[in-house]
């Protein structure tokens, strides 16, 4: 089968789904692993589609469909657990923080380990994590959205409203200029409450995020603290400094 030919097929499977793994290329094609390897290499160069662990993810600027907090735990990886390591050096004694829901996060709790702080939270990664470390954390009920394992809604809200925090970590599915995405009005309204009950507001995100798109903006860039985010590439992340101080690890 020639080159072009393993391209269009490949990009039909990433149309039907939104990851797919090196097998099921493999499989589908009936080609190498290593030939199906370089291409999804030469695709990402293209501009096509991007890699993951263990396979690729179309490259389109506005999802048709959300990824679920599983599909995102194979994305990103190094990334999200340098943005981790910068992010918990911000957490000092004595602080109330809120801690959003995601992946990177999730990554921040695991090396969350300070018994002198008190987290507040509506995911329920982000509190297992916790509470293996044996950290004082409070889950936020409500009504679970089983695609991101946050809690939101009318419980969500009131227990909220009346919190306050030292510091509110959170993350996003994009940012394109001053504006911060998400994928449901329900999640981005509930992180902006708790947003706006917090001094110092901190972004977590690896540089996929920057230039995509996504269903609600629930907040702008200017008014968060700062934006933790990997360097690469370089000329990604300096397009949020127009907005808001950016510490890149």
């Amino acid at each position: 089968m020639l080159k072009n030919e393993r391209w269009k097929i490949i990009q039909e499977m990433l149309s039907q789904k939104d990851i797919v793994t090196v097998s099921d290329i493999v499989e589908r094609l009936d080609v190498s692993d290593m030939t199906v390897r370089r291409d999804l290499n030469e695709l990402e160069k293209n501009g096509i589609l991007k890699r993951v662990h263990g396979g690729a993810v179309g490259n389109d600027r506005y999802p048709h469909q959300e990824l679920s907090h599983k599909d995102k735990q194979i994305m990103h990886m190094a990334e999200k657990e340098k943005v981790a390591e910068q992010a918990v050096t911000l957490v000092e004694d004595n602080d109330i923080i809120f801690m959003g829901p995601g992946t990177t996060l999730e990554a921040m709790a695991t090396k969350l380990k300070n018994p002198n702080i008190v987290v507040v939270t509506n995911c329920l990664p982000v509190f297992q994590k916790l509470i293996a470390n044996e950290v004082k954390t409070y889950l936020l009920g409500g009504e679970i959205r089983l695609k991101t394992e946050a809690f939101n809604g009318e419980i969500t809200m009131n227990s909220l409203k009346n919190m306050h925090f030292h510091k509110a970590f959170f993350s996003c599915n994009g940012i394109v200029d001053n504006k911060v995405m998400t994928a449901t009005l329900a999640e981005g309204i509930t992180q902006e409450l708790a947003l706006e009950n917090a001094t110092e507001r901190y972004l977590l995100i690896d540089s996929s995020k920057i230039g995509q798109k996504d269903f609600y903006e629930f907040y702008n860039l200017a008014d968060v603290t700062s934006v933790i985010c990997d360097k690469d590439p370089k000329e990604k992340y300096q397009k949020l400094m127009a907005y808001v101080d950016v510490m890149c690890q």
